[in-house]
């Protein structure tokens, strides 16, 4: 069977996309002939084939819509809402399949659809019969599950122990106590993608130790999940690239499929167990899970659901980021999330429903803005909406040590034997976090001898390999309380030959211990935008995408090479020259584009 492809199926260039008027646009593929339906609203893009569902015919502009999102087709008088890819007459009959959009960094997009689109179709199977105890679904903490299929685990994302995202998410759930221990004992292992609250390097140190050759499962993303083992010095020895849309058989009764998402392919990935005929859907992150077409009825679907995984935008400041306007904000995203989650489940009608992968807290005292800024969604309160909306499917809010017997809930959903929850009394709440460990190891970044030299600024962007770009970064190192320190640094760097009277200009205050941290290991900026370790200002209030998407998944893949750049300043004395100069010691005070050090990449 071969593996799953992105297809490209309509590109447009920038002239072509800047000519889309709002609304209902028609494009027809010059290479094939094919026609497609693109949505414009605000610059926001859908996208579908221009096929009706019912019987294939072709939709034609709706002359009775005003409003110009509805098409119609040519054959029984269908019409569709392309806005929301609802099927308005009749109502409730379909939902349209939408293609991936994706907008390039030179004003053009693609419409791309996944080849073979429904992968889990090769060889099904009819279910059988689960006895009691024969398939159980343990949760652990955070995207954490050991799934246990006979004899056999299978443990999804551990993360154990430690932080995520440098210093900024802790778990919010106690691990049962014996959780490395079965970690340890697991047969396999899915990670579903790189970010540091499914791949913990503290948690996998664990097994290295004890069980390096345990086989870990992930999916052929453009950059590699494990592109930073080498350089973790965990010594795991059975790493399975596995490639997208294709059964891995591990024994006659269990098999699974990784699957990309459609938003983010180069990074993300979803799994499907089946075991016996029975599905178990896990989508993890994904934002558009195999380009949103996913089996239905499956008999577990698991999918995040708190929101708050991001620095915006409670890091930012200055302009319109108040506390309200941010808590408005945060109230209205965290509402389009829940009932965007309560919608999918419903459409795809699994029999037990599961919410995960959200159960992290900012709970370093330092970051103590943060969690009372970044309010999430409740587990219990999206359940109770999919109760209301779809009362046949059974909801379950995983506590940390309960366990789903399927056979059983197959069964009888409505039987208390079911799902097991911890005993009475159990810890399920983490109170201590060990975070001088982990924090001092990250400021033992901070007496480098490579920053003695403020050459490593350019050696380091160098590296990066970012250019061509109309942005200027101030970077500012601070204290935990984004104070200015006066042994920092604070420096411009332009990505390009600008007018320097309209520059972009992002402003951005690092924790000292956490930039340094990354810049000496070539660390992604995830470790800072999403661990909540930096402030951001921009002026003008514009989000440079090509910038952060390059910073926190497109760095090169093996560190800078410090020890060249050492021999390269092993004969310079740069102890003479002013503070002012090198861009330290200014007290923030660095305000326009000749000061301190600029540099022109």
């Amino acid at each position: 069977m071969a593996s799953q492809i992105a297809k490209v199926l309509l590109s447009l260039d920038a002239e072509a996309v800047g000519s889309l008027k709002e609304g209902v646009n028609f494009k027809k593929s010059p290479e094939d002939g094919k026609c497609y339906i693109i949505f414009k609203s605000n610059n926001y893009f859908k996208a579908c084939k221009n096929q009706c569902k019912h019987q294939g015919g072709l939709f034609v502009k709706d002359v009775e819509d005003l409003d110009a999102m509805t098409v119609k087709c040519t054959k029984h008088n269908w019409k569709l809402n392309v806005s929301t890819m609802k099927y308005v007459n009749p109502p409730d009959s379909f939902l349209q399949d939408e293609l991936e959009v994706e907008v390039l960094d030179d004003g053009g997009l693609q419409l791309v659809e996944l080849s073979p689109v429904d992968p889990w179709m090769a060889d099904p199977r009819e279910p059988l019969e689960l006895q009691e105890g024969e398939v159980k679904v343990t949760y652990f903490t955070h995207a954490c599950m050991e799934l246990q299929f006979g004899e056999r685990r299978f443990m999804f994302d551990p993360w154990l122990k430690g932080p995520a995202f440098a210093r900024g998410w802790w778990l919010l759930h106690e691990p049962p106590a014996d959780a490395l221990d079965r970690l340890c004992a697991a047969d396999l292992i899915y990670i579903s993608h790189m970010h540091s609250d499914h791949l913990s390097y503290p948690t996998l140190k664990v097994l290295a130790e004890r069980r390096p050759d345990v086989p870990i499962y992930v999916g052929d993303t453009s950059r590699p999940v494990f592109w930073y083992l080498e350089q973790s010095q965990v010594k795991l020895t059975n790493i399975k690239v596995t490639p997208f849309g294709v059964w891995q058989h591990i024994d006659d009764h269990l098999r699974f499929m990784i699957l990309m998402d459609g938003v983010h392919p180069e990074m993300d990935t979803c799994i499907i167990v089946d075991y016996k005929g029975h599905l178990i859907l896990n989508t993890v992150d994904c934002t558009r899970p195999n380009g949103g077409r996913l089996p239905q009825n499956v008999d577990v679907l698991m999918t995040d659901f708190a929101g708050g995984a991001s620095g915006f935008p409670m890091t930012f400041y200055g302009g319109k980021y108040s506390d309200s306007w941010k808590a408005e904000f945060i109230k209205n995203e965290r509402k389009k999330l829940l009932n965007y989650k309560a919608t999918l489940v419903k459409s795809l009608q699994p029999r037990i429903y599961c919410p995960f992968a959200g159960y992290f807290v900012e709970a370093h005292p330092s970051d103590r803005y943060i969690k009372d800024t970044n309010i999430k969604n409740s587990a219990e309160h999206l359940n109770a909406l999919i109760n209301k909306l779809a009362p046949a499917i059974k909801t379950w809010t995983p506590q940390p040590g309960a366990v789903l017997d399927l056979g059983l809930a197959l069964r009888d959903p409505t039987s208390s034997e079911a799902i097991t929850n911890p005993p009475a009394g159990a810890k399920l709440y983490k109170d201590s976090w060990e975070f001088y460990l982990y924090v001092n190891e990250l400021n033992s970044a901070i007496k480098s001898d490579i920053f003695k030299h403020q050459s490593w600024i350019q050696f380091y962007y160098t590296w990066a390999g970012f250019q061509n770009y109309n942005l200027v970064v101030r970077v500012i190192e601070t204290d935990d309380k984004f104070e200015c320190i006066t042994d920092g640094y604070d420096y411009l760097h332009a990505y390009l030959e600008v007018t320097y009277h309209e520059e972009m200009i992002t402003s951005i205050k690092n924790r000292i211990g956490v930039m340094r941290y990354v810049v000496l290991h070539g660390c992604l900026w995830d470790d800072l935008y999403i661990g909540f370790q930096n402030r951001i200002s921009r002026d003008p209030d514009i989000y440079h995408h090509k910038f952060w998407k390059h910073f926190q998944a497109e760095l090169p893949l093996c560190r800078p090479d410090w020890e060249q750049f050492q021999k390269q300043v092993f004969y310079i004395d740069e102890s003479t020259i002013p503070l002012s100069d090198t861009g330290m010691g200014n007290d923030c005070a660095l305000s326009g584009i000749d000061s301190g050090l600029i540099l022109d990449l």
